[in-house]
């Protein structure tokens, strides 16, 4: 099973920009779509964006897209999202996430269902 330690979180005015990342060993990393979810105080787990093994897709929450981007970098075994424009609303703990599921479909997995995760990160947007 993979492990991931996921990073970069902190605090950022409303407009800023942050860029998590998400370090994966253990297990083969290229055989899992690697995706960001976000809990926000008093919320339920939501996805945010997902890659796949091979890194040719990705797909983006609504709320999101635009202002987020996922990226992976399969040669050392890490994944990126870059979140720019960030609002109060973007205010959670952010959670790397991977599993086996071919291409996005971990994006409409539900997260217990989810194989790995990381510790969390968190990120505050003040206005």
């Amino acid at each position: 099973q993979v492990q991931l330690v996921d990073a970069g979180g902190g605090l950022v005015q409303a407009g800023g920009s942050l860029r998590l990342s998400c370090t994966a060993s253990g297990g083969t990393s290229n055989n899992f779509a690697l995706a960001w979810f976000r809990q926000g105080p008093g919320k339920e787990r939501e996805f945010v964006a997902c890659i796949s093994q091979n890194g040719e897709y990705t797909y983006y929450a609504e709320s999101v897209k635009g202002r987020f981007s996922i990226s992976r970098d399969k040669d050392r075994d890490l994944a990126y999202l870059q979140m720019n424009n960030l609002s109060i609303e973007d205010s959670a703990v952010y959670y790397c996430a991977a599993d086996e599921t071919p291409g996005i479909s971990i994006a409409t997995m539900p997260p217990p269902m989810v194989r790995s995760w990381g510790q969390g990160t968190r990120v505050t947007v003040s206005s």
